[in-house]
């Protein structure tokens, strides 16, 4: 069997965008058994409750649902099972010490496979207030109409 190489998307965790700043992303792989793999394999997972935390040096993966795996019999995973990051030393230091400093959070952005292995995008982030809501929502109506009226002018409508 040929060598998988790319970056194949699983899921993504549109709404975190919506709900945080993020500051910081980071790749980390992630510790998983044969039926998680099987069924990520096959497209399916959802980051939407998803959070990571440091605790003694280790980081690790909250809330992620990757569903059981169909053909799967006695050994199949917990579906929101806490899986552990691999991240190096250095990074999950750093993560920690902004972490206590500055009130961040860590949360996942998408999950998916780079050349074969199955890889987690981390984000440091800050949560956003509702009226910072409201002003990206308003600050992309306004994008939107201007690029429509620049289009109508290009084409001559008016």
């Amino acid at each position: 069997m040929a060598k998988e190489t790319g970056r194949r998307v699983v899921a993504q965790n549109k709404k975190a965008r919506h709900d945080y700043h993020v500051e910081e992303t980071y790749e980390a792989g992630l510790v998983l058994v044969g039926t998680e793999v099987k069924s990520l394999r096959s497209g399916r997972a959802s980051l939407v409750d998803g959070f990571a935390e440091v605790h003694d040096g280790e980081a690790f993966l909250h809330a992620v649902h990757i569903p059981v795996y169909t053909q799967g019999t006695w050994t199949n995973h917990e579906p929101r099972r806490v899986r552990k990051l691999l991240l190096h030393r250095a990074e999950i230091e750093k993560i920690d010490s902004r972490i206590r400093e500055r009130g961040l959070t860590l949360i996942p952005l998408a999950l998916y496979f780079k050349d074969g292995r199955a890889k987690v995008e981390i984000a440091l982030a800050r949560g956003k207030k509702s009226y910072d809501k409201r002003h990206a929502i308003a600050e992309r109506t306004a994008k939107r109409e201007a690029e429509v009226a620049i289009g109508r002018r290009v084409k001559g409508m008016g």
